[in-house]
């Protein structure tokens, strides 16, 4: 099982709520970020550029915790 830091829930909280901001923006055309903060201004942008830096360090994690060993999974 994954343990996370503070930096992990974080980043994973951050990733889930642009996820949920994407999905409002496929579905009904909606951006709650613009809504919050302004079309691009720049806040937005920065709230914009954390979720994309919490989705790098989430990237990062989860390869770093697959130790997926291929001569292991061959068979002897």
């Amino acid at each position: 099982m994954l343990k996370l830091n503070v930096l992990g829930w974080i980043a994973l909280v951050l990733v889930v709520v642009g996820g949920l901001n994407w999905a409002l923006v496929g579905i009904f055309s909606f951006d709650l970020v613009a809504a919050i903060f302004g079309e691009m201004s720049a806040l937005a942008r920065v709230v914009y550029a954390v979720v994309g830096l919490a989705a790098i360090y989430i990237l990062i994690l989860a390869a770093s915790t697959c130790k997926c060993d291929t001569a292991e999974a061959e068979p002897k």
